[in-house]
């Protein structure tokens, strides 16, 4: 079963390819590697949960919205390489969770992204991460997140 049907199996869909909001390409390959610009949680061209991590937005929306962006990131990797089944695995994520003064929950709020790259990949969806707090982040997004992944 590719990757694709997998997807729909578990009741996920991807979204539309990201658009580039700025001066760079979603997605750049080098050899082996794809390195996926960070994408910000959008549902029809809104932010998801717009905000900071712990006032007003909860540690759920933050989750869900890593998720979303986890998603488009495979987006973006599938209409560069053309199908995700050629992706080999999932070699780093970073995750940038602007967060309200004393939020210290970023990485269950990444965990979000995490979870849903090893639901899609398994053992090759393991990665390593880096989850950070910051002020503030692109159009009032509470989570951005970059992808690494190995691909053939």
């Amino acid at each position: 079963m590719g990757i694709e049907d997998l997807l729909a199996t578990q009741g996920l869909q991807l979204p539309p390819p990201p658009e580039p909001v700025a001066s760079y390409i979603p997605v750049r390959m080098i050899g082996e590697l794809a390195y996926v610009s960070a994408q910000v949680a959008m549902v029809d061209g809104k932010i998801l949960h717009p905000g900071h991590l712990g006032d007003p937005v909860t540690l759920e929306q933050g989750q869900e919205a890593a998720r979303q962006c986890a998603l488009q990131a495979l987006s973006a990797l599938k209409e560069a390489l053309g199908s995700l089944d050629r992706v080999r695995g999932i070699v780093q994520v970073l995750v940038f969770v602007a967060s309200a003064p004393g939020f210290t929950d970023q990485p269950k709020v990444a965990n979000g992204a995490s979870d849903l790259l090893v639901q899609v990949f398994g053992e090759t969806g393991k990665h390593a991460r880096a989850a950070v707090g910051v002020a503030e982040l692109p159009l009032g997004a509470p989570v951005e997140v970059a992808v690494l992944a190995k691909v053939d």
